[in-house]
């Protein structure tokens, strides 16, 4: 019986594509630092017990995970696009950046790519060649996407608290960026720091707060 976190996967072995890439990414959302995207490659009908979107699991199972994803994984990648990209290329365009990167630069060649999200927002043959099937929600319905959103996300996190050492005053390690009360209100307090991402930030906080930058 077919785990149900590997429906995606075993249709694409089904239809012998081999090697099944799936990637996500971590960072659409905040005000600051990088994006950060992942892939991960799995031998066939390998699975990892717990493994699910990285939302769901706490900052702990998400740190014994990605030890583990890594060691089992017969190839991975992770891609950090700053922010200084960020503000030259928009945010969607940056995301799709770093998951190619990270489809182009693993060592195995995948067959197949299941991504996490919307296929409006993925441009056909976006993999050079690489077959490609975005799902809605794919980081709770895909073992392989699952894993790279893990990735993605605690390398992420990791940055956020390095970043936050540098910039004491926006408790980065707290929100990692996100647009909480607490992030508005250090912005407004002292301005945008080095790594924030200007452009984006300059719609949302004119929008919600009259703020101009």
């Amino acid at each position: 019986m077919t785990h149900e976190l590997l429906k995606f996967e075993t249709e694409c072995w089904d239809h012998h594509h081999r090697c099944v890439a799936g990637t996500d990414e971590a960072g659409r959302g905040p005000l600051a630092g990088p994006v950060v995207a992942a892939a991960v490659i799995f031998e066939k009908d390998f699975i990892i017990e717990g493994v699910t979107d990285s939302k769901q699991l706490n900052e702990v199972q998400r740190e014994t995970f990605f030890e583990v994803i890594q060691k089992q994984a017969l190839a991975f990648h992770i891609a950090i696009i700053d922010h200084e990209q960020i503000d030259k290329i928009n945010i969607l365009q940056a995301s799709l950046k770093g998951m190619r990167e990270c489809i182009e630069s693993m060592p195995i060649k995948a067959d197949y790519v299941l991504i996490d999200g919307n296929a409006e927002a993925f441009p056909k043959n976006h993999f050079y060649g690489t077959r490609q099937k975005a799902i809605v929600k794919g980081d709770s319905k895909s073992f392989s996407i699952a894993a790279a959103s893990i990735l993605a996300k605690v390398t992420r996190d990791r940055l956020m608290v390095e970043y936050d050492k540098i910039f004491p005053l926006y408790q980065f390690a707290k929100h990692k960026g996100y647009p909480t009360p607490d992030h508005i209100s250090a912005i407004r307090k002292h301005g945008l720091s080095t790594i924030h991402r200007k452009t984006f930030c300059a719609g949302i906080l004119h929008e919600q707060l009259g703020l101009e930058f």
